[in-house]
């Protein structure tokens, strides 16, 4: 009796734990859901980086159908290529990151996806702050960034980046689009063009006004010419009727 007693007294805590590690398993079921992100060269200043992120299902009614990434500071939208997705998925730039995203998954399945990066910033370590949003509407927000070691309930996947290789250099940055269309070069005035007559420093007119003077002195010089001659031609034809 006593030894059995014994056995009972020792498997009651025993049954507890168990108990306990069920319970603690089954409340950290849900939010073990994540988003995370991994790298193939996780070095600060490392170039062509493929960057593979990996969100989880948390759905029990639909499948995601897109995912919106806020990129780091350092990293620019158009520095960001898609290298692999989920079939019919496209990448596209937005003002602060890119969003990825085509016909919904099935439910329950994560959502895998890589892309490559031109180079990533001198920093420590990367937030990538990420929406899901699933093809019923439901959206779930990854975009908690813990600090000194707390956790929080919808961390954003973390890049930890080690130190820079030896005489690694941040690369010139492509050349961005005017903010604004240039306004059109306005008509440059042809070479052959005739200029305006010009008045010389005497004040006598020059080029197509001295020609238009010259052209008035001929013809009153011809008038005055035509004048006298019929005048005299009239003399003559007096005289000469008063003769006979």
């Amino acid at each position: 009796m006593n030894r059995s007693h014994t056995r009972r007294r020792l498997h009651r805590p025993a049954l507890g734990a168990v108990g306990a590690l069920v319970l603690l398993g089954l409340a950290a079921g849900p939010a073990a859901a994540h988003a995370g992100v991994t790298a193939s060269d996780p070095r600060a200043l490392a170039e062509n980086v493929t960057l593979t992120f990996e969100s989880e299902a948390e759905s029990d009614t639909a499948g995601i159908a897109e995912l919106r990434v806020v990129l780091p500071t350092g990293i620019a939208p158009d520095a960001v290529t898609l290298k692999e997705a989920p079939k019919d998925w496209k990448l596209t730039a937005t003002p602060d990151g890119y969003a990825i995203g085509g016909p919904a998954l099935a439910t329950g399945t994560d959502a895998e996806y890589s892309i490559t990066v031109r180079q990533l910033p001198d920093a420590k370590s990367l937030a990538f702050k990420t929406l899901e949003t699933y093809g019923d509407g439901k959206i779930s927000r990854w975009i908690e960034v813990p600090g000194n070691g707390e956790k929080v309930d919808n961390p954003a996947p973390v890049l930890e980046l080690k130190a820079a290789a030896p005489g690694a250099k941040p690369i010139a940055p492509s050349p961005s689009a005017s903010p604004t269309p240039s306004a059109p070069p306005s008509p440059q005035p042809s070479a052959t063009a005739p200029s305006a007559p010009v008045a010389s420093p005497s004040g006598r007119a020059t080029g197509a006004e001295e020609a238009g003077s010259s052209t008035g002195t001929v013809v009153g010089v011809v008038a005055a010419a035509l004048v006298l001659v019929g005048a005299g031609t009239f003399w003559w034809m007096r005289r000469s009727r008063s003769g006979a």
